[in-house]
């Protein structure tokens, strides 16, 4: 910093492609910070230092960031370009990496430093120049996702993204989301962990001539080059810049300024061409799944919810303190990949790092396991666990609390409350045009009642075999996008008592036309709960529940026994039989 005349320098959870989980080359913020986090972002001085993170990974934060190095702050409330305008002096020169900041971001920076009287300068990435063991770029394998579970062929969905370029104007679409490259395409890959996404690049064209994908041919089989080459030109991603270069000039390129790099902006104005902003236009058709990817997940959620009863009733087979929280979630893993090949399909991978927290583990939104922070299962306690498998047919995420003998005191009354707002969404009612933020209330009411809330959304997009996280639908203080037919969201409110426990109850929902109400006059969307699985009986103060809750609560967990009981042996039918009892 010093050597470029820098007196602040950002760096963002972020690489090149925008992903929200990184490839170990790209983990950054984790080399300097400490901190592992999906979301973050730091401004390094050259006497202090400031770490943003959101509320799910506040308590994270503060243990693994050292806090002599570090100040932690609030990433939502108290964005770090609106906090920089109190500590950025008139002269200040502040220094970032263009290939890891968004078009968004850093307009948002550049206003932020004109206001202050400070420049923003582009500099090469400054952590890469101290990373002296950084891993390599990933070379994971890349292959064809098949019709059957995409629903329709590459061919049609560049049909239909040409139209949209011709009505927004523009010549061009920029992809550097391997999302949207995975969806349009209908590719998968193994660059990045536990989402099935191979990093790549790719430039889509209105007229309807052959795209071009930049991706680095190793990560090809034969069969999946052969593939691709039958769809598009392939290229090597380091001939991107020199493509735009070359090809640019007098061309309007569609970028979304959330997901385009600042860079690439730049490469496409600096030879000629136009930067159209816009949302991704491969966002919502990605977002609203087809048939063939809705019946997956339903197909994708029935062998999950087999394992996960299979491991909750094993759970409850074992004597309290015998069972540490990395043996649960390697035996609740195990149980997946196991009833996977029973139930004739394959788990092809885990969709995040499970979250196995014991106590005031539970606590810790985003927990992490370790070989040193491991402990037992004890008695008189919760255990929270969050998981999700990735299979061929669709993604699976879903949360539970159990009791481990007697709950703790209040432990019953918090369950309750967050089952109650977890029922309120999934009995929810709308019509057409609801957006994400207008049911968060919900979920929350009745723990604000009680003078509690969580510190995270209620829902979030879930991909169909791809990201566990997906945009832009979600249910959140900051869900501003429309709800519509086909999209997949978590329910997912929660409780954590720092210290003590907790609580997070998740199973994922589809938006879909709900049936007509009697006396109505407006047609109205519902949730479609196709997560499988029952909440504990014994955390359940039934006092607390009205009548529809509990109905709701009973005709649940009669749809999973009759579901489920067929593919379980008959201890574990028995144990299912009565943990779905009516209350």
């Amino acid at each position: 910093m010093t050597e470029l005349g820098l007196d602040w320098y950002l760096l963002p959870h972020g690489d090149e492609y925008q992903n929200e989980y990184l490839p170990p080359c790209a983990e950054r913020l984790a080399f300097l910070t400490g901190f592992t986090g999906s979301a973050g972002f730091a401004i390094i001085g050259h006497e202090d230092a400031f770490l943003f993170v959101d509320g799910r990974y506040t308590l994270q934060a503060a243990s693994q960031a050292d806090g002599r190095d570090f100040e932690i702050r609030d990433l939502v409330n108290e964005p770090p370009s609106r906090f920089a305008a109190g500590i950025l002096e008139n002269g200040n020169t502040v220094g970032f990496d263009p290939w890891t900041m968004t078009m968004g971001q850093t307009k948002s920076w550049e206003e932020t430093c004109t206001k202050a009287g400070a420049e923003l300068q582009r500099v090469r990435n400054l952590v890469d120049q101290i990373w002296q063991d950084r891993p390599p770029a990933p070379l994971g394998r890349a292959w064809l996702h098949p019709e059957r579970f995409a629903g329709k062929l590459p061919e049609d969905k560049l049909a239909v993204l040409a139209g949209k370029l011709k009505e927004a104007g523009a010549d061009c679409l920029l992809q550097t989301d391997p999302a949207s490259i995975a969806w349009t395409f209908n590719l998968r890959g193994s660059d990045v962990a536990h989402n099935p996404l191979a990093l790549a690049f790719a430039i889509l064209f209105a007229d309807g001539r052959k795209p071009v994908i930049f991706i680095d041919r190793r990560k090809l089989d034969d069969e999946t080059e052969t593939g691709l080459e039958g769809l598009a030109e392939l290229r090597k991603p380091s001939e991107l810049e020199s493509w735009l270069a070359e090809n640019a000039k007098d061309r309007k390129f569609h970028c979304d300024p959330q997901l385009v790099s600042a860079a690439l902006a730049e490469c496409i104005a600096s030879a000629g061409g136009t930067v159209i902003e816009g949302q991704d236009p491969v966002a919502l058709p990605r977002a609203t799944k087809n048939e063939a990817e809705l019946s997956g997940a339903r197909e994708a959620h029935l062998r999950d919810g087999v394992a996960m009863v299979r491991f909750l009733a094993w759970l409850d087979r074992q004597q309290a303190g015998s069972v540490d929280e990395i043996t649960a979630a390697r035996q609740l893993e195990g149980l997946r990949r196991e009833t996977a090949v029973a139930m004739n399909s394959e788990l092809k991978e885990i969709s995040f790092d499970t979250i196995s927290g014991a106590g005031a583990h539970g606590a810790i939104i985003h927990y992490r396991v370790t070989e040193e922070s491991n402990t037992s299962l004890e008695a008189n306690s919760l255990y929270l666990v969050d998981s999700g498998g990735q299979y061929e047919d669709g993604t699976t995420d879903i949360t539970r609390t159990i009791a481990i003998g007697t709950p703790p005191g209040g432990a019953a009354r918090d369950y309750t409350l967050v089952l109650k707002g977890h029922i309120a969404i999934a009995m929810a009612r709308f019509p057409a045009g609801t957006r994400g933020v207008d049911l968060d209330s919900h979920a929350r009411l009745p723990l604000w009642q009680a003078g509690k809330d969580f510190a995270h959304g209620t829902g979030h997009g879930i991909g169909a075999y791809l990201n566990v996280h997906e945009g832009p639908q979600s249910i959140s203080k900051r869900g501003m996008q429309e709800l519509l037919p086909g999209m997949i969201l978590s329910n997912e409110p929660g409780y954590y008592r720092e210290g003590h426990y907790g609580i997070r109850l998740e199973n994922l929902v589809i938006v879909d036309e709900a049936p007509e109400i009697e006396g109505g006059d407006k047609p109205m969307l519902g949730f479609e709960t196709i997560t499988l699985c029952p909440f504990d009986r014994r955390l359940v103060e039934t006092g607390l529940l009205s009548p529809a809750e509990t109905a709701w609560l009973n005709a649940y967990h009669a749809r999973v026994r009759e579901a489920l009981t067929p593919h379980l042996d008959k201890q574990d039918a028995d144990w299912l039989k009565s943990a779905t009892k009516k209350l």
